[in-house]
């Protein structure tokens, strides 16, 4: 599939802002199955300095100074992207099972951001949970395989949660989600990967896009109308990252679009940073992804 993305975001501020730093994360960084071109960054007013850089995860990052007093801000990114099927089935036989995937992530000797170690452990906004690693012990029995134990938790808490777009903010935590059973994308993902983690699992946060207008005869995907997230669970060496969106309970696939990849949301948080002044802010994002006909 191929999808020509168009992402605007509104700042307002509720007074004038003297001087704004910010990093923006909206261009996709490299991924397997993904061809990206014609990526395009339009901030107005224009920043008196940009810097683009990669990294410290699977992101890629532009950082802008805005010297000049304001009170509102545009950004609208534009990109294609060409996204190839996964070469997974649901049955894959080659998932190790939950007792040895913590070792052999351990074992491997890979450091990079794609490395799965890194992705063990706690992290800020996905710190350990008892509540969720007890709830999430039956779908995670050590000889089930890492493949079927996450479809069995990505159902689980599909089923559990309810969407709920009011319930929760960027800054919740899964263990406030978990206890609400109420939340958004980012809540969902968060959940899973702590309660992955808790058995051994490496689990780690992606953002990205999701298709706007499903094929004919499809359901839409909830989460379309702004940037989605879901989990990423490590499967072995043999197959690699699989992403897991318990939003929607299917895995990620020619409707999911990749831009980064970290420990949790705010690894990878589309837009964050801060600016001089007292005022409050207000946001609102507009996303659209369309299919690109040959």
């Amino acid at each position: 599939m191929r999808y020509r993305i168009h992402h605007t975001t509104s700042l307002r501020y509720d007074g004038v802002v003297r001087l704004a730093r910010l990093n923006l994360r909206l261009k996709p960084a490299a991924w397997p199955g993904q061809k990206m071109a014609q990526f395009a960054l339009k901030l107005d007013p224009p920043p008196a300095e940009i810097e683009e850089a990669d990294g410290p995860w699977i992101v890629h990052r532009h950082r802008v100074i805005l010297r000049e007093a304001l009170s509102k801000l545009s950004i609208e990114s534009r990109f294609e992207i060409e996204v190839d099927a996964p070469p997974l089935s649901p049955d894959d036989a080659e998932a190790p099972d939950i007792a040895s995937i913590r070792a052999a992530a351990l074992a491997l000797p890979d450091l990079s951001a794609m490395g799965p170690a890194s992705y063990l452990f706690a992290s800020p906004m996905a710190p350990p949970s008892a509540a969720i690693a007890q709830w999430a012990a039956p779908f995670l029995a050590p000889d089930k395989s890492v493949l079927a134990a996450g479809h069995a938790l990505m159902k689980a808490i599909h089923e559990s949660f309810a969407y709920d777009g009011t319930a929760t903010s960027v800054t919740t935590t899964a263990q406030d989600a978990f206890e609400q059973k109420r939340g958004v994308c980012q809540d969902f993902a968060h959940v899973m990967i702590v309660a992955a983690r808790a058995h051994g699992i490496p689990a780690a946060y992606v953002s990205g896009y999701l298709r706007t207008l499903p094929p004919p005869g499809q359901p839409r995907l909830v989460g379309a109308d702004a940037m989605h997230a879901w989990a990423a669970l490590w499967c072995g060496g043999e197959i690699g990252w699989v992403g897991f969106d318990p939003t929607n309970d299917v895995l990620a696939g020619t409707d999911h679009i990749f831009v980064a990849m970290g420990r949790d949301y705010a690894d990878i948080a589309p837009i964050d940073g801060v600016f001089l002044g007292g005022a409050g802010q207000n946001l609102a994002v507009s996303v659209d992804v369309e299919p690109v006909e040959d």
